[in-house]
């Protein structure tokens, strides 16, 4: 029986693709998870893997606070180490984000074997520092190498759920008609600025006859009727909705740029504009290159950049133009470039080769 650890908290981002992995791993192998206990794996790890939690946040600014949250991490990391100890651990698998500092680090100490996933095209700080220690790191998307050369790293994709790989029923829900259907995604806890940027090119599309289904998330209310829109503030039918739509709007974090991908949904991509160093730039850049999305910086009420992009994409749709070139289609074509549907097969071959 192989035991392995795997270090995954915070955001889907991170819990998603790990999860994808677990869940593909023969029944033979014993699972831990390693998280924090206010997180969102605490909602979304099945009660299957068993869960452990510590006490860590990422580091701040400023000299007294940077200094405490170092003790954390040292407290962190020697409660891993026993943690690796008391389960017999084989190999550590984790996702990246602040939980893999104690997670290597304590792996490393018991000469543990280490895979480090790094879904994004600019990496983030623990893998920059930290993924020299890792047996492998496994990439996202291939610019991340740039950046890791100290690394053994190695291009695998971002492993994205089961449901994200099979073909899927567009919810019964979604409103009725013949208009092109628009997708507004934005994130787990919703995306405030990308919402009302969206309700401000709402009422023209709307009119015109497009269909608009639109996640709010938890931080916002539902605020708009309409016959040919939804608004929810949740939903677990993300793949069928994906697979169906004929454009996203979407943050450009590197896990829905994989279902996006998966499931060749063409996309307006609207980096957040606070992501730490500005990754998901970098990852709606890779995807702009192959022609699959295009990018729409966050803006404010009298900025109409939103609104030409939809009626430029949707020219053809909403017109009812007989004209040949369809955006979209080159859209779709290149999110199929970019997908990596076997992601998860290439991390588990990975893990095999330490079995």
């Amino acid at each position: 029986m192989t035991r392995l650890l795997i270090a995954a908290s915070g955001t889907g981002g991170h819990i998603f693709p790990a999860l994808a992995v677990a869940e593909a791993l023969p029944q033979s192998w014993k699972i831990c998870w390693l998280g924090v206990s206010n997180r969102l794996e605490t909602q979304l790890v099945p009660a299957k893997y068993k869960l452990s939690t510590i006490s860590l946040r990422g580091l701040e600014k400023g000299g007294m606070q940077k200094f405490l949250q170092l003790l954390r991490l040292i407290f962190a990391t020697w409660s891993v180490i026993r943690l690796i100890q008391k389960k017999n651990i084989q190999i550590l698998f984790t996702t990246g984000g602040y939980i893999s500092a104690p997670a290597i680090l304590a792996a490393k100490f018991c000469r543990k074997k280490i895979i480090l996933h790094e879904s994004n095209a600019f990496p983030g700080k623990v893998t920059r520092f930290l993924g020299r220690f890792c047996d492998y790191v496994a990439l996202g998307l291939p610019p991340a190498r740039d950046y890791l050369p100290k690394c053994n790293s190695i291009v695998t994709g971002t492993p994205v759920r089961k449901l994200f790989r099979i073909k899927n029923q567009l919810p019964l829900w979604v409103p009725k008609g013949s208009g092109p259907l628009l997708l507004v995604i934005g994130g787990s806890q919703g995306a405030l600025g990308l919402n009302q940027m969206v309700r401000n090119a709402l009422p023209e599309l709307l009119n015109k006859g497009c269909r608009v289904v639109h996640i709010v998330g938890n931080n916002e209310k539902k605020i708009m009727q309409h016959q040919n829109l939804v608004e929810k503030t949740f939903t677990n039918e993300i793949p069928g909705l994906l697979q169906h739509a004929d454009l996203v709007i979407s943050r450009a974090g590197a896990g829905t740029l994989s279902e996006l991908a998966v499931c060749k949904a063409p996309a307006i991509l609207v980096p957040y504009p606070y992501a730490t160093d500005s990754h998901q730039d970098f990852n709606a850049a890779y995807a702009s290159q192959f022609g699959a999305a295009i990018i729409v910086q966050e803006h404010e009420a009298h900025n109409k950049s939103l609104e030409n992009a939809l009626n430029r994409l949707l020219s053809k749709h909403l017109s009812n133009s007989s004209q040949s070139f369809n955006p979209l289609l080159k859209m779709k074509e290149g999110m199929v470039e970019i997908a990596r549907k076997e992601a998860h097969q290439k991390v588990i071959e990975l893990l095999f080769g330490f079995t």
